[in-house]
């Protein structure tokens, strides 16, 4: 296990250096600059534009600026923002909680979709496994901004119900800015657990050792327990891992609609304004935390599957 562990370690920095790297100079390459949002009022006088870049170092060349972005980078500094004149750790660590307030909340909702699934498989061609599949169709094609704009419509803008933002009273207020949006970013876990789980629990359903312990006389709940699921979570593993991102990057799609003041909005408000430094920041958080939840993915495999050893 332990030899497993440092040679993913190392096998994850050199892929955060690649991706890093690449997402450095794509940045750069994209038309404009930070000039062009920060200061585009007509009244700037073409020596401030300079000075300006001259205090963010845009003046430099392009490979010099790289080096002086991966020295910081290995000292863990991640710079200044231009948007908020603040050290971007400083930035994203005010978004962090929100984030993971809705974040906490939407993977809750999200894990409802492993009792949906094993209910569907286990009632195979009845009206409620008909009813799962239509609603994870539906919840498939739907898409999530639109569905966003309509349940504001209906519920904010008509009749005053679950107001957007993040608020700032009690539990119940909190909580009525909290649920639309986590209900939207949860309804995809929902989609993709439920269908996930219910084939896996189809195929382990038809197993010799399923029936087997069934002609032994084993009680079906103990049969469901200790085989059925267990060997139906691998692909519950796998994507819980890959949830993890989303739970500390935030939904930039819903948190935009939703007026909520996560990770996910912040990233769209720095490109928007081509806030370098800032941009860098949250894509190596965002890419450590996809690396670090590919890791407990496998890492959970063992957990699992007992056939697993990472010898």
């Amino acid at each position: 296990m332990g030899r497993f562990i440092a040679r993913r370690l190392i096998q994850s920095a050199v892929l955060l250096f690649v991706v890093m790297t690449a997402s450095f100079f794509l940045i750069h390459a994209a038309p404009g600059g930070p000039e062009t949002a920060l200061f585009s009022d007509p009244r700037v006088n073409p020596e401030a534009l300079n000075r300006m870049r001259e205090r963010f170092g845009l003046n430099d060349p392009l490979p010099v600026q790289y080096g002086k972005w991966l020295l910081n980078m290995l000292a863990l500094d991640f710079g200044r923002s231009y948007s908020y004149q603040l050290p971007v750790v400083n930035v994203i660590g005010e978004r962090i909680w929100p984030t993971l307030q809705l974040g906490l909340v939407s993977y809750a909702v999200g894990l409802l979709g492993v009792p949906l699934g094993v209910y569907a498989a286990s009632h195979r061609g009845s009206i409620g496994d008909n009813a799962v599949r239509i609603f994870t169709v539906l919840g498939t094609c739907v898409p999530t901004w639109w569905l966003g704009l309509t349940i504001i419509v209906l519920l904010n803008s008509t009749i005053g119900w679950f107001p957007n933002g993040q608020g700032s009273g009690g539990f119940f207020d909190w909580f009525s800015h909290i649920i639309l949006p986590a209900l939207l970013l949860g309804l995809g876990g929902v989609v993709t657990f439920s269908r996930f789980i219910r084939s896996e629990v189809l195929e382990v359903l038809g197993q010799d050792f399923v029936r087997t312990a069934q002609a032994k006389g084993l009680v079906w709940d103990r049969v469901n327990r200790d085989h059925v699921l267990r060997n139906s979570l691998l692909p519950v593993v796998t994507l819980l891992g890959y949830l993890l991102p989303a739970v500390l990057s935030g939904a930039i799609i819903t948190e935009y609609i939703f007026n909520w003041p996560g990770m996910g909005k912040l990233y769209f408000d720095a490109a928007a304004s081509r806030d370098y430094p800032l941009l860098l920041g949250i894509l190596m958080m965002g890419t450590s935390l996809t690396i670090i939840g590919t890791l407990l993915a496998d890492l959970g495999y063992g957990l699992v599957d007992p056939r697993i050893r990472y010898d």
